[in-house]
């Protein structure tokens, strides 16, 4: 089997290396300016994002971690392959790190890229823990170019994670800003007529869901590499030369769409693996994800870059210039986009009042094990068993279908034609789409899967209660995988929310119908009402996690623990005391 990465040999890899790399970080409380807003926050060496961790490929990297908080803490390396115990998962990997101890993590690196590591404790990660990996490869990189920078984007909302989730649970819609109005309400009259209007009003009724449900929390400034907007982070270079953008989305629960008026972007890496290169004029990032742009300004002026949110509530802008102080024109943000029935995939007339989760419990967010979701138990799909999915196997046009039938080919596997959240691309240039990644060099051989899984999405606004296959985490038994074998994930997006699904530990093989060329990414966007196959090699022994990175969904329960039995025995040890441990996952 022609595979570069095998997790179950790395503890046979590690006395091969010869160079080494160490780390000192701290996890402080610090305070956070947007320009819009201070706040306390949480950071790594006293700032938020903390600092960029630079490794190269075959070396053996050492962190030391002092938790300065009077709170448990942990960092998890997202997107980097290593042993389980390794990953940074409370009451998974390990039990966690305690306030005032210093725990030591130690890893080969086995992979090149462009990543970032977060707390997997609590709302620490929305509060700020969180920074940026850079990994040079082994040999030279299959495109050139001159100088690079990392460009690291959030959400910073006024509330703490803590006080957001307790108003979302309250009031789901709390944060949603772009509500439907009378007036909107009389103009789709006007030009739909009164009964159309009526019916469509009730229709969404029906779902216990509005059309402007695409954004969960609203009310947030964004930020790219710690700066707001008026702050505007800036990029220095010369006239003519290549420049490599690493994109990072380390969002709480926010997709962007980014472009850089007047620069074409070449996507040549989606989460640290190597694409054959697409020039595009914008792209969705979805949370958790990354991707490498090269840009070439030609001209020694300022060029905006300008991230939108996906509801169109907020943006994050930085540029691109030849000297400090130069700025380029901001664009006017689109207007707010509305879900269509086409984004619901054929979901209209299904009765989502029947999901009916009761009212969930209190949750100590210290310390996630103790989550009651128990009333959760009670849900209720019977009303989606009549879904026919089947056409829309294959099908993505998730966070990054982006596409309108006027700018770009409606045969696009991943295009949805009516969408109301897949946008065209300014000026009606090229959008990238899933469809478009192909792997620059396969990651493994191409192989029938062993199995297939099904792994429906579910969940209700209205409660704010979101699961897997109708069953919260806690209630929820650890999916089981053999080592060695290539199992099928089909996705079923069951609700109305784009979800950003990531499986630690082990990569996802993207089905965008390109066979051994598939892309491979760590985290795969599900956009609502669709299908998305991706497969995995099960390579790495031992518990992981698995989870949509929207924070307040994981938290509310859309959550599961992969466990991975055989392998090399090695990498078995202790997976029992670390379950008992538990922690905040």
């Amino acid at each position: 089997m022609k595979l570069r990465l095998i997790a179950g040999f790395l503890s046979l890899m590690v006395p091969a290396m010869v160079s080494a790399v160490e780390y000192n970080l701290t996890v402080d409380r610090v305070e956070i300016d947007t320009g819009d807003f201070v706040k306390e926050g949480i950071g790594y060496n006293g700032k938020s994002p903390g600092p960029v961790l630079r490794f190269k490929e075959g070396e053996k990297v050492t962190i030391n971690v002092t938790n300065n908080l009077d709170e448990m803490t942990s960092i998890h390396w997202h997107g980097l392959i290593l042993p389980f115990q390794q990953d940074g998962v409370p009451g998974i990997s390990f039990p966690g790190i305690k306030p005032g101890e210093t725990f030591t993590y130690e890893f080969p690196v086995v992979q090149a890229g462009t990543y970032w590591f977060h707390s997997h404790s609590g709302f620490q990660e929305p509060d700020g823990a969180f920074g940026a990996i850079v990994i040079e490869p082994e040999g030279r990189e299959p495109f050139r170019y001159d100088r690079e920078y990392v460009v690291q984007l959030t959400d910073k909302h006024p509330h703490s994670g803590d006080r957001i989730m307790r108003n979302l649970k309250m009031m789901p819609d709390y944060y949603n800003r772009e509500q439907q109005t009378v007036g909107e309400f009389f103009e789709d009259a006007k030009q739909r007529g009164l009964m159309n209007t009526i019916k469509d009003r009730m229709a969404w009724g029906d779902m216990r869901m509005m059309k402007a449900d695409v954004e969960d929390v609203q009310g947030f400034t964004g930020m790219i590499n710690g700066k707001g907007p008026d702050q505007n982070w800036t990029g220095l270079f010369e006239p003519g030369e290549r420049i490599r953008l690493r994109f990072i989305n380390s969002s709480a629960m926010t997709y962007f769409d980014v472009r850089i008026p007047g620069l074409n972007m070449t996507v040549v890496q989606a989460d640290g693996n190597n694409v054959q290169p697409v020039n595009v004029d914008e792209f969705r990032i979805g949370v958790a994800e990354t991707y490498d742009v090269i840009v070439r300004p030609r001209d020694a002026q300022a060029y905006t870059i300008f991230a939108e949110s996906m509801g169109r509530s907020g943006y994050a802008r930085a540029t691109l210039a030849p000297e400090e102080g130069m700025e380029a024109p901001v664009p006017t943000m689109r207007e707010p986009a509305r879900l269509t029935m086409a984004d619901m995939g054929g979901m209209h007339g299904m009765d989502h009042g029947s999901m009916d989760h009761g009212a969930m419990g209190e949750m100590d967010h210290g310390n996630m094990t103790g989550m009651d979701h128990s009333a959760m138990s009670g849900m209720d799909h019977g009303s989606m068993e009549g879904m026919d999915h089947s056409s829309m196997q294959g099908m993505d046009h998730s966070a990054h279908g982006g596409m309108a039938s006027g700018s770009q080919e409606a045969n696009d596997p991943f295009y949805a034609p009516g969408s109301g959240i897949m946008p065209e691309a300014a000026n009606g240039g090229k959008f990238l789409s899933y469809s478009d990644l192909k792997a620059q060099k396969p990651l493994y051989e191409d192989r029938e899967p062993t199995r297939e899984i099904e792994l429906r999405l579910t969940g209700n606004m209205e409660r704010y209660t979101w699961s897997i296959n109708g069953v919260k985490y806690e209630d929820a038994d650890p999916i089981v995988l053999q080592y060695g074998e290539r199992v099928r994930f089909k996705f079923v997006n069951e609700t109305m929310m784009t979800h950003p699904m990531h499986m630690h530990g082990m990569w996802s093989i993207l089905d965008v119908g390109a066979d051994g060329w598939n892309p491979v990414k760590h985290t795969v966007s599900v956009q609502p009402g669709t299908t998305v196959y991706m497969e995995t090699e099960v390579d790495a022994p031992g518990q992981w996690a698995f989870h949509c990175h929207l924070s307040y969904h994981a938290a509310a329960g859309m959550f599961r623990k992969i466990v991975v039995e055989g392998g090399p025995e090695s990498t078995q040890a202790n997976t029992e005391e670390v379950t008992s441990e538990g922690g905040d996952v």
